[in-house]
């Protein structure tokens, strides 16, 4: 990239998809237009929002909030420690250990004799009931 272009600057959405926040360009596009993500700060709405070095993006990615300071621009989307190389990430997301989550309710099981019957129990009560 030479020097004219790294004033310039590159697209946000575009930066996005090339350091692998976003699956996809359209995605990213939708992401920038949904007024997500600020760039040093300011809200933009803009994907075609330029982005320069030592820009600091924050945005939602999945249950964290992502703070990310641009150090390269990037020409391709490469491999992902290619990606990793074009930001530094100010506030890791930090991962919850398995004790640390809450249980998962399952799903179809209740207590005997709680709510409807099932059709087994139904099933008994016509027998019982001689409704055959």
């Amino acid at each position: 990239m030479n020097r004219s272009q790294k004033d310039k600057g590159l697209r946000l959405d575009k930066w996005l998809w090339h350091a692998r926040f976003m699956k996809s360009r359209s995605l990213a596009t939708k992401f920038c237009q949904s007024s997500k993500v600020r760039v040093n700060g300011d809200i933009t709405s803009k994907a075609h929002h330029a982005v320069r070095l030592g820009d600091v993006l924050t945005f939602p990615k999945g249950l964290d909030i992502r703070i990310i300071k641009i150090i390269e621009l990037g020409t391709r989307r490469g491999p992902a420690p290619e990606a990793q190389a074009l930001y530094e990430d100010l506030a890791p997301p930090v991962r919850q250990k398995k004790e640390d989550k809450e249980p998962v309710a399952t799903v179809g099981k209740r207590e005997m004799g709680s709510g409807r019957p099932t059709k087994t129990e139904r099933r008994a009560i016509d027998k019982l009931m001689g409704k055959n």
